[in-house]
C-alpha cells in the first residue's frame, strides 16, 4: 500500500493560481502512474490529470491548458499547477496511484475553493 499526503489546496480569486503537491511513500514510486482527481460539492468525482511513469501526461478537457500535471521522483512527489482558476474549479482534491488496472491508494484530499 501506498500512503498519500496531499498540500497546497486553499482560496483564491478566480484567474489566480495554486499548486498542490502530493508527497507518495513507498520504494518504487517511479514505477507508478500518478493521477489528481476532484469532487466537489454534491458531485461525483472527477479525474483531472495524471502522469505515467515515463512522465506522459493526459488531462480532462476542462482542465487543458490551464493545468500541468508533474512529478519528481526523486522526492517522490507529484504536483499540479493549476493556473486561470475558475469558480468550477472548486472542490476537493485528491491525489491517487495506480498500481495496475485501476487506482488503488487515495489521499486525504485537499480543499480547493476559488471565490468569483
Amino acid at each position: 500500500q501506498v500512503q498519500l499526503v496531499e498540500s497546497g489546496g486553499g482560496l483564491v480569486q478566480a484567474g489566480g493560481s495554486l499548486r498542490l503537491s502530493c508527497l507518495a511513500s513507498g520504494r518504487t514510486f517511479s514505477s507508478y502512474t500518478m493521477g489528481w482527481f476532484r469532487q466537489a460539492p454534491g458531485k461525483e468525482r472527477e479525474f483531472v490529470a495524471s502522469i505515467t511513469w515515463s512522465s506522459s501526461t493526459y488531462y480532462a478537457d476542462s482542465v487543458k491548458g490551464r493545468f500541468t500535471i508533474s512529478r519528481d521522483n526523486a522526492k517522490k512527489t507529484v504536483y499540479l499547477q493549476m493556473n486561470s482558476l475558475k469558480p468550477e474549479d472548486t472542490g476537493v482534491y485528491y491525489c491517487a496511484v495506480r498500481r495496475g488496472a485501476q487506482y488503488d491508494d487515495w489521499g486525504q484530499g485537499t480543499q480547493v475553493t476559488v471565490s468569483s
